[in-house]
């Protein structure tokens, strides 16, 4: 489904995993181990000749088809109109030409934004920018969909919403990059940990999640107490 074999920049270093098809991705590691950089070279906005999407290099496959095949979500709302409003936003967002209004309709019902239908976005506070982009990877419905940092301003309730979206059928296949512990622990994904640009773990949530591994990557200020994340203060 998605393969990178030894990947090097002046950020990241000698990157080479796999991931199957139905699995999905937790990225995790501190401030500037290089999350982002690796996502854009997933998804080819940083071009090179070492990722592989179903067998085939990703510089060979054709903009709309990789458009159909992956999609990254950058960790800020960006518009290029600053009077669009939240559905023209999303009719924006589907890759075909097909009457796309009832899907529009259920991703507002579904992310309850029906009060900000019609504003514009520049207007919303940073959380509604967040479901914005959550709805418009959606619609989108790519066969892989990076989420940088999606959850960074979310308060509680939104963080179960979109807890709840990650772990249903809305979207196919995802990676999701992350700071929060508690998200990343819960959704059971596999887990990438990048330092310094380097690969340091590549495999399952549970063995991440260990006592030992915690210690290992976050200097014993998280620990795990009966199957709940704890800092260590």
């Amino acid at each position: 489904m998605l393969e990178i074999n030894n990947y090097n920049s002046s950020i990241l270093k000698d990157i080479s995993f796999s991931l199957n098809e139905n699995e999905n991705l937790i990225i995790l590691g501190q401030n500037g181990a290089g999350k982002s950089t690796l996502a854009k070279v997933l998804s080819n906005l940083i071009e090179n000749d070492e990722v592989k999407l179903f067998d085939v290099n990703i510089n060979d496959i054709s903009d709309d088809k990789r458009a159909s095949l992956i999609n990254y979500i950058p960790p800020k709302l960006e518009i290029f109109d600053e009077y669009i409003t939240l559905r023209e936003f999303l009719e924006l967002s589907a890759i075909n030409n097909n009457d796309n209004n009832s899907q529009i309709d259920k991703i507002i019902e579904l992310l309850s934004l029906k009060k900000l239908e019609n504003r514009f976005c520049k207007a919303f506070s940073s959380g509604e920018k967040q479901l914005l982009l959550l709805g418009s990877a959606i619609m989108h419905n790519a066969k892989i969909t990076i989420f940088d940092e999606l959850t960074a301003n979310l308060d509680i309730t939104r963080l179960k919403e979109v807890y709840d979206i990650f772990k249903s059928d809305f979207l196919q296949q995802k990676i999701v990059i992350t700071h929060n512990l508690d998200l990343a622990y819960a959704l059971k994904f596999k887990v990438l940990y990048l330092k310094d640009g380097q690969i340091k773990f590549y495999g399952s949530n549970e063995e991440f999640f260990s006592n030992e591994n915690l210690q290992k990557f976050y200097n014993n200020s998280i620990i795990k107490l009966d199957k709940h994340l704890v800092v260590n203060l």
